[in-house]
């Protein structure tokens, strides 16, 4: 069981995932190799997506999110 459930886990981390999550800025690859992996390493930390398990850079992204000002929301008139 304990050898099923890593084999799970390295298959979940290295295959592409199925569902689209290219419009909500989340990238759901734990691993990523080759081109996608140059390509990542090329933009700023505070541009890339955000990627499960990857504490580090997803904490400065929101960081850097939240510090910049966000436009005021209006109250749509009744």
């Amino acid at each position: 069981m304990r050898r099923f459930i890593v084999v799970a886990l390295g298959a979940a981390a290295f295959l592409p995932a199925g569902a689209d999550a290219a419009g909500t800025g989340f990238d759901p690859r734990v691993v990523v190799i080759g081109e996608a992996r140059d390509k990542i390493k090329a933009t700023p930390i505070e541009d890339r997506p955000y990627r499960p398990l990857h504490v580090y850079g997803n904490t400065m992204r929101r960081r850097h999110t939240r510090a910049t000002p966000q436009p005021e929301r209006t109250r749509a008139a009744r």
